[in-house]
């Protein structure tokens, strides 16, 4: 069973979300629960972009002891200047420099040729070992970079001195298909390529990132980057959180595990949206509000009599107290009555016979049935509750 690491960018390219601004004390309350969550990397922040960046990566550094912190650089020797001056105190501390390498970038944001991409490349690979152990390069957007020209770059950059090579999908463009490729290429042409950290980075603009993410481990990458609830640019990241459960639910097919504690999702999920003000769907896998409700009658009978009916995995796994039966229009008699019988009522068959009737009518006048409506409504000889 192989070991995935987590590398968790929340603090950095998840703050790149639109309208996502967070203080000192919220990026410090986010990154210790990171720790308690055992996040391997905890990608804090880009010391270079602004002062206050700079002091919230030297603030987190000083009091996570427990992960690798790590500082965005551009290929720029002041940005590493800063990012050394933000991490020199840090009990664990990682380079994180990046240069675009597709066609694209290179012509119209670069201005550079392929042979300056890789000089530039490796000379701040070069300067960021001056001061750290730990350095990753990011080929961004190397999912639109001609495979042998990537090659090349990785080569270049592996035998500078990286530790971790990443290979981002910059815009969400590239297939698990392509994606995947990408990885079993460069672990079969790259020399020296075995002692080197494989990483991938999706994005979410054609909703692939988490099948992305898949599909490169099982073509070989060894680290995950991504943020809790997938907030980030545009569409956004990976869902960390989804990756992780697919890894624990689907160990027969992936044969790999993070060393994440599970039961802290939830509540880094909770934290994660009270304090950016992103709100989760309640769709969301594994930590939307409906990740473990079920209404429809059908389901409900089922769950009640044998859990994984429909339930792949359990609430509890994931930091959850329990599942919700949650009654409406679709509700069958048996979540009825269980809810009945959890409220304290125990009703003969033809009270439960009239109750369940007037519950129907119930639903059809109210979006939300609730459970003082039900107490009220088992107490009355009428359907009178107030439609709201």
């Amino acid at each position: 069973m192989r070991t995935i690491e987590i590398f968790d960018t929340t603090l950095r390219d998840g703050e790149q979300s639109p309208g996502v601004n967070l203080s000192l004390h919220e990026k410090m309350e986010i990154a210790l629960q990171l720790e308690r969550l055992g996040v391997n990397r905890i990608e804090a922040g880009f010391a270079a972009a602004s002062p206050g960046d700079l002091q919230s990566i030297q603030e987190i550094a000083r009091r996570v002891k427990n992960s690798t912190i790590v500082s965005l650089s551009r290929s720029v020797q002041s940005d590493i200047d800063k990012a050394w001056e933000a991490l020199k105190n840090a009990e664990s501390a990682c380079l994180h420099v990046f240069l675009a390498t597709s066609p694209i970038h290179r012509k119209h944001k670069l201005a550079m040729t392929k042979e300056q991409v890789i000089e530039n490349a490796v000379a701040a690979v070069k300067y960021g070992k001056k001061y750290f152990d730990l350095v990753e390069f990011s080929c961004e957007d190397g999912s639109r970079t001609e495979l042998p020209y990537l090659m090349e770059v990785v080569q270049a950059v592996v035998d500078a001195g990286a530790r971790i090579v990443n290979i981002p999908d910059t815009v969400g463009y590239t297939t698990p298909k392509e994606y995947g490729h990408i990885f079993r290429e460069l672990r079969e042409h790259v020399r020296g390529i075995e002692d080197v950290k494989l990483s991938c980075h999706c994005h979410d603009d054609l909703g692939m990132a988490v099948a992305n993410t898949l599909a490169a481990i099982e073509a070989g990458a060894t680290q995950v980057e991504g943020t809790i609830n997938g907030i980030g640019e545009r569409a956004g990241n990976a869902s960390l959180e989804e990756v992780a459960m697919a890894l624990d639910t689907r160990k027969d097919v992936y044969q790999a595990q993070t060393r994440l504690k599970l039961d802290e999702i939830a509540r880094t999920s909770k934290l994660v949206s009270r304090l950016t003000g992103m709100m989760v769907p309640g769709n969301k896998a594994i930590v939307g509000a409906n990740a473990f409700a079920h209404e429809s009658g059908i389901h409900q009978d089922g769950v009640l009599k044998e859990v994984t009916t429909y339930e792949i995995i359990r609430p509890e796994r994931v930091g959850f107290k329990s599942n919700k039966l949650v009654l409406g229009k679709l509700s069958g008699r048996h979540a009825f009555k269980d809810k009945l019988t959890e409220l304290g009522y125990q009703l003969e068959q033809e009270e439960l016979n009239d109750a369940f009737k007037r519950f129907k009518d119930l639903c059809d006048k109210k979006k939300k049935v609730t459970d003082d409506d039900i107490i009220a409504l088992v107490g009355s000889k009428s359907n009178d509750i107030p439609e709201r």
